[in-house]
This record gives structure tokens, C-alpha cells and sequence, in this order.
């Protein structure tokens, strides 16, 4: 501004700043929040996987698949905790950062707001004698030309407000020089402010950027792995046998290889006629 005393661009600079740490805590909140969701998602997995009945009275090749695929399930849930543990320790991170650019830039800060409030100072003094200076002048002037004109000495008074005069006005460059000094250095604590807080924001948009990207990569590779434990699901159902697990009921159940009897009738009436009972035909093995 061509302000010398306002300070709006250097507070329109740090308004920004503000926010975009802001935007960092926001990402970190973010993070926590993934992690309290992948942790519980996690815990139930596992307690599905352990406390739920799948199938717990199948045979064989089948149950084989049923427990890697519980195992696989546990494994999963496992993850995701380890997941929420990582999610966790990037928020911390996120933090550390925040918190370590918010301790560099509070150090240029103070050194600006002190260099402000002391141009303020200087600039209100400096106007203050110059108004001073404003008065004094024309009432010197106009004593200066009465002596002239008349001819006669300066008395006490009138040699009294000349001196004023000259102590004002002398006052007013001391006060200007000082304040074109003050000015410089406050301009040159200025870029150098500037210059401090555009690295600061150079890294804080870089490492907000690394840090979705390690985010998103993180989730990936969670997928990658429980794809990688899915695979083990499929693997283990692709050596399920439908024969075999017949076979092995089969085997496991039978009650032998003769089928029962027929059932012939016998008349119990006709006693001449049933002295011989027919006899029931001998048991026919079958097969399976």
C-alpha cells in the first residue's frame, strides 16, 4: 500500500497462512478419522471371523477352504487395525510439521509486529512536529517582517518564538531522517518476511501433496494385500473337490456294502401250507 503506516498486504499474507495451516489440521483430523473407521471396521472382521459360525460342520476339502477363508478374513481385519495404526502416525506427522512452520514463522512475526509498531511511532512523531513546524513558521515569519519594517530591535519575546521556530523545524529533519531510516529498515524486514513465508508455503504445498499421495498409496497397497489374501481364498477353493468330499462322507458314514433283505410275506393261518416257509432270498450287494 502507498500507505506507510498500513499493513494490509502483509496481513492479507498472513490470513493465508493462517488458512493453509488451517487446511493442514483439517487433513490431519481427516486422517484420524480414517483411522478410528479402519480400526473398528478391523475388530469386527476379526471378531466375525472368530465368533461367527461358516459352515462349521463341513467335511474335507470344503472345510479346508471354510478355515482359510475365516483365517484370510482375520487377516484382512488385521490390516486394516495395522492401516489405522499407519493412518495415525501420518496425522502425527502432519502435526509435527504444522506445528514446527507455526514456531519458525512466530519468530518473523514478532520481528515485524515490533518493526511495525515502532514505524507507527515514528511516523505519528514526525507529523506531530511537523504540524508543530506548521504553526511556528508563519508567526516567526511575520515577526521577522515586522522588524524589518520598522526598523527596531527584536525584543524577548519575538527572539524567543525565532528560536522555537528554528528548534521546530530542526526537530522536523531530525524526526524525517529518522523515519526514512526506519522506513528502509522496515521495508527491508519486509522482503526479507516475505521471501521467509513464500518458502514456507512452497513447502507446506509440497508436503501436503506428498502427504495425499503417500495417503492414497497407503490405501492401495491395503487392497493390493487383501487382494493378495482373497487370492489365498480362491487358491484353496480351487482345490475343493466335489468327489472327494463325497467319497470322504461316504467313507466316513458307511454302514456297510449288502443292502437289506426283501421283506417276503408269511401266512400265519394256514399252518399246512407255511410248514416249509419260503425262504428270503440271500442279500444282494450294490453298489455305491
Amino acid at each position: 500500500s502507498t500507505d506507510l503506516t498500513s499493513t494490509v498486504g502483509y496481513d492479507s499474507i498472513i490470513q493465508h497462512l493462517n488458512d493453509g495451516r488451517k487446511n493442514c489440521k483439517e487433513f490431519e483430523d481427516f486422517l484420524k478419522e480414517r483411522a478410528i473407521i479402519e480400526e473398528k471396521y478391523g475388530k469386527e472382521l476379526i471378531n466375525l471371523s472368530k465368533k461367527k459360525p461358516c459352515g462349521q460342520t463341513e467335511l474335507n476339502t470344503l472345510k479346508r477352504s471354510l478355515d482359510v477363508f475365516k483365517q484370510q478374513i482375520d487377516n484382512v481385519g488385521q490390516g486394516h487395525i495395522q492401516l489405522a495404526q499407519t493412518l495415525r502416525e501420518e496425522a502425527k506427522k502432519m502435526e509435527d510439521f504444522r506445528e514446527k512452520q507455526k514456531l519458525h514463522r512466530k519468530k518473523i512475526e514478532l520481528i515485524m509486529e515490533a518493526i511495525h509498531k515502532n514505524r507507527n511511532l515514528q511516523y505519528k512523531k514526525t507529523m506531530e512536529v511537523k504540524q508543530m513546524c506548521c504553526c511556528f513558521l508563519p508567526c516567526g515569519l511575520m515577526h521577522h517582517t515586522h522588524t524589518q519594517s520598522t526598523g527596531t530591535g527584536l525584543n524577548e519575546r519575538e527572539t524567543f518564538s525565532q528560536n522555537m521556530t528554528c528548534l521546530t523545524d530542526r526537530s522536523y529533519q531530525q524526526n524525517v531522517t529518522t523515519m526514512e531510516k526506519i522506513r528502509d529498515e522496515w521495508q527491508n524486514e519486509h522482503i526479507k518476511a516475505c521471501e521467509f513465508f513464500e518458502t514456507q508455503e512452497c513447502e507446506r504445498i509440497n508436503y501436503f501433496r506428498n502427504a495425499l499421495w503417500l495417503h492414497v498409496n497407503q490405501l492401495s497397497l491395503g487392497c493390493v494385500q487383501n487382494d493378495e489374501k482373497y487370492e489365498e481364498i480362491r487358491k484353496s477353493l480351487e482345490m475343493c473337490s466335489i468327489e472327494k468330499d463325497v467319497d470322504f462322507f461316504v467313507n466316513l458314514r458307511k454302514t456297510g456294502s449288502l443292502a437289506p433283505a426283501p421283506v417276503v410275506y408269511e401266512n400265519y393261518y394256514n399252518a399246512q401250507r407255511n410248514v416249509t416257509p419260503a425262504r428270503s432270498p440271500a442279500p444282494v450287494p450294490i453298489s455305491r
